[in-house]
């Protein structure tokens, strides 16, 4: 038996799916984390805008509830708040009331960690307590604790990921069925793999603060979301697997982190991967990560990116890490990125950076198509390595493929625009980058 005063007392913000799967977790292992811990957590406060609405496990015991947050970070026997409320709004509050209140705070909030995560760690360094925030990137993969602790004597130099549960199920479901985005996005809705409104996943900007965090981590730089170009997955077809399949590739929504010798390159964007490479083989609401290492080189995690359960796992495990401070009384904290301070830094544009791209194209048929956009790609300096066209009675929608030799994505984006205005195409080209080898 844990004598009750051992035990570090949590207060819990935020019961939505993250908070239920975290008080799942608290209740029915408590016995293992006293275990490990020597000592118990209990939950001693929650708090919901419908509170009493929501079901709590009875065997959590006597738990405070209130729909004031306020209430929590205040409550005297809360030792460590955890915000899983979301947004970047009332969280920021939430946890700026937690630091004054010299309450250790732990969250799942991708997006305030993305854009201040860095300046919120100061102020708690500042008032002596701890932030921890391993739930706010792939939660079922514990990629924050690797980063952190488990390869920091490597150097990182490149980052690949695939962050986004819907879009990577969307992607999938697309190229195993065939079936167009709006018809696996609206399945997807149904299944509650995406929200009523989508725009955060399948247009990047979920991934994309998510990459920011994870690039703070791996370079030590103070990265901002608007630092990262992004774009989504809304103008791939069924047909784009189809040409991808013929070039020994598949089309994924990466996040991508390399250091080159001119600079940081960050993207989050469809692009063409082989389809033999360990990444291609993650499929459905999965999230993995790829980290190469200057001198450890390749290492790769995988697993749940989302889910109650998975996400609860990771804020338990975050609550398990602060206990063990506060009951303990360590000085020296980890930061949760990393690095003791993050340099300031600006990533270089992603024009600069060089690599192969598939170029589609649905056109009007008639003679010179071929012969004028490849003048316009040699306009440009840029060379011709195939060209793919799969069978198709439609002339008039007639869709075929340019790959290029590996060249200068602002070559490639001038090019582009010079062709979306020639009257035989029916849509703008769709340029994928094709990644090398991961």
């Amino acid at each position: 038996m844990i004598a009750k005063m051992q035990q570090v007392n949590i207060g819990i913000i935020g019961l939505g799916n993250v908070g239920l799967g975290t008080l799942e977790v608290l209740a029915e292992n408590a016995g293992q984390i006293a275990l490990k811990l020597g000592f118990g957590l209990r939950v001693a406060a929650v708090c919901s805008r419908s509170v009493n609405q929501k079901k709590i496990p009875e065997t959590l015991g006597e738990v405070f509830k209130s729909s004031d947050w306020r209430e929590i970070v205040a409550h005297p026997e809360v030792d460590v708040v955890a915000e899983l409320v979301g947004g970047t709004s009332v969280a920021a509050e939430i946890i700026d009331g937690a630091i004054a209140h010299k309450k250790s705070v732990v969250t799942a909030n991708k997006e305030l960690m993305a854009s201040c995560g860095s300046e919120i760690w100061d102020r708690a360094i500042r008032a002596g307590i701890n932030l921890a925030m391993e739930a706010s990137v792939a939660g079922g993969i514990p990629i924050h604790a690797v980063l952190r602790e488990g390869i920091s004597g490597d150097r990182v130099v490149a980052l690949y990921g695939i962050l986004n549960g819907t879009s990577n199920y969307i992607l999938t479901e697309m190229e195993q069925r065939g079936a167009a985005f709006d018809e696996v996005l609206a399945e997807a809705q149904r299944l509650g793999y995406a929200e009523a409104e989508p725009s955060a996943d399948v247009d990047g900007f979920d991934a994309r603060s998510k990459l920011a965090i994870l690039a703070a981590l791996a370079f030590g730089e103070r990265i901002t979301p608007a630092d990262i170009f992004v774009e989504g997955i809304r103008r791939i077809s069924p047909l784009d697997f189809e040409y991808a399949h013929q070039l020994g590739h598949t089309i994924r929504l990466i996040c991508a982190a390399r250091q080159s010798p001119e600079g940081l390159f960050l993207s989050v964007r469809p692009a063409l991967i082989g389809s033999k490479t360990i990444i291609a083989g993650v499929q459905g609401a999965y999230n993995a990560v790829w980290v190469k290492g200057r001198f450890g080189s390749d290492t790769f995690y995988y697993g749940r990116g989302a889910g109650a359960l998975p996400t609860g796992v990771a804020v338990v495990s975050d609550l398990m890490r602060v206990a063990r401070e506060i009951r303990h009384g360590r000085p020296e904290r980890v930061s949760p990125f990393a690095h003791e301070r993050l340099g300031e830094y600006r990533p270089q544009p992603v024009t600069r950076e060089k690599c192969a791209y598939y170029l589609r194209f649905r056109v009007d048929d008639g003679p010179g198509i071929l012969a004028a956009l490849a003048g316009i790609l040699a306009e440009q300096n840029v060379s011709l390595e195939a060209v793919l066209q799969l069978p198709c009675e439609n002339k008039s929608n007639l869709p075929f493929v340019i790959t290029v030799e590996p060249t200068y994505e602002h070559a490639v984006r001038e090019a582009v625009h010079k062709m979306s205005s020639l009257d035989f195409l029916r849509e703008p080209p769709l340029a994928l980058p094709m990644e090398p080898p991961l």
